[in-house]
C-alpha cells in the first residue's frame, strides 16, 4: 500500500521458541523470505529482525525503515553504499538490496552484532538512506 499515513513495508514476526523456531530462525531461510517479501509486495523496506533489538534501539517515527538482521530495501529508497564485513550486500534483481548482518543468528545479547547493528546504521544514515540517530 502507498500512502502518506502509512509506510510501505512488511515486517516478518517469527517464533524465537519452541520446535519451529531453530529451524526458522537460519540465514538462509530469512535471507529467501525477506528477498520474497520484498519483491513480491514490491515493499520500500522488509525486514525480519529481532524484536527485542527494536524495542530496546527504537527508530524515530520519521526513520523511514528499521533495521533488521536481514533487511531489504528497495531502490526508491536509494543505493545501499559499501558495509564492514561479516555484512553481506546481495541485490534482488533491479528492484532492491538485501543487507544480511551476521550470518549467525542475530541476537541482542551478543555485543559484537549490536555494535555492528549501530555501524550499520550510522553508514546508512551517512549515506542519507535513513535519519541519523541525533535527527
Amino acid at each position: 500500500m502507498y500512502s502518506e499515513a502509512v509506510s510501505n513495508h512488511c515486517v516478518l514476526s517469527l517464533p524465537s521458541k519452541g520446535p519451529n523456531a531453530g529451524r526458522l530462525l537460519t540465514t538462509s531461510v530469512l535471507t529467501d523470505v525477506v528477498r520474497s517479501m520484498g519483491s513480491s509486495w514490491e515493499a520500500d523496506w522488509a525486514l525480519a529482525g529481532s524484536s527485542a533489538y527494536r524495542m530496546q534501539y527504537r527508530e524515530p517515527d520519521s526513520a523511514p525503515f528499521s533495521l533488521g538482521w536481514i533487511t531489504y530495501l528497495s531502490r526508491r529508497i536509494g543505493t545501499v553504499p559499501p558495509l564492514p564485513a561479516p555484512v553481506r550486500i546481495e541485490p534482488v534483481g533491479d528492484k532492491g538490496t538485501l543487507i544480511i548482518l551476521t550470518p549467525e543468528r542475530f541476537t541482542v545479547t551478543n555485543p559484537e552484532h549490536i555494535a555492528l547493528a549501530r555501524r550499520v546504521r550510522e553508514l546508512l544514515a551517512l549515506a542519507g538512506l535513513i535519519r541519523s540517530a541525533a535527527s
